[in-house]
């Protein structure tokens, strides 16, 4: 493990021997690696994380470009999944990464097993499907991290963490609270998550269903929510 050695000996330098242990037992699961999801990978890989499980149904478009880290010309109609396996790979070659190109919801959500995770992220974008993650990660034993809407912002200054019923300003939280109130189903217990409570407007012509991002914001959300791992570990070791 000579290049690992080499590759985390600044990471090790600031915290520690133990907390590099353990923070490479650690098993992780992101689900969605879009503008959020790609960047958490990335920073995880990077801090340490060998065991990295990463869930996403899609493929690269022109439009990823401006904000996914495996999106270029070059990767554009490959699946997400594949091409970010890749990548971090190449941080370390000696990491675990597992690439899952499949979509969560009610169908599939049992397959992914979310017990055996020791964190499980939550960067995906259809509220359905996000209740659902949010609803079965918290039954289960495991440390769980939400991102919360990251497009129309620009101000990364308003970029916070808070538990899920402390969130303001974002609209996904809000829908997300109202769904659970509607269903009478509510998390079971409660976790952190990364918002911003700015609200921009749409200036330019919409061509497609989604709305205006920009990378430092979605990046910064995605290092968050590593950071919120790393931390974790991190602590438990003190």
């Amino acid at each position: 493990m000579a290049i690992e050695q080499a590759i985390f000996q600044r990471t090790e330098l600031l915290i520690g021997d133990e907390a590099m242990k353990r923070l490479s037992s650690k098993r992780v699961i992101i689900f969605g690696v879009g503008g959020v999801g790609s960047w958490c990978a990335e920073s995880l890989i990077r801090s340490g994380i060998r065991q990295l499980t990463i869930v996403d149904s899609d493929v690269v478009c022109e439009s990823n470009i401006n904000r996914q880290l495996m999106a270029t010309t070059k990767t554009i109609g490959q699946a997400k999944v594949d091409v970010l396996r890749e990548r971090l790979l190449s941080i370390n070659p000696n990491a675990e990464i597992t690439a899952l190109q499949q979509v969560f919801n009610e169908e599939t959500a049992d397959s992914f097993h979310m017990g055996i995770y020791d964190y499980v992220i939550d960067a995906i974008d259809s509220l359905k499907d996000k209740a659902l993650l949010i609803l079965m990660a918290c039954k289960e034993n495991v440390g769980f991290f939400s991102s919360m809407g990251a497009a129309l912002k620009m101000d990364s200054t308003r970029i916070r963490v808070t538990e899920f019923w402390k969130v303001s300003g974002d609209p996904l939280a809000r829908a997300l609270r109202k769904r659970f109130k509607h269903n009478g189903q509510y998390p079971s217990r409660k976790f952190l998550c990364v918002y911003s409570d700015e609200l921009l407007q749409n200036l330019g012509e919409k061509t497609d269903r989604g709305n205006g991002t920009l990378v430092h914001i979605t990046a910064i959300f995605g290092f968050t929510l590593a950071g919120l791992i790393v931390q974790d570990a991190v602590q438990k070791t003190l």
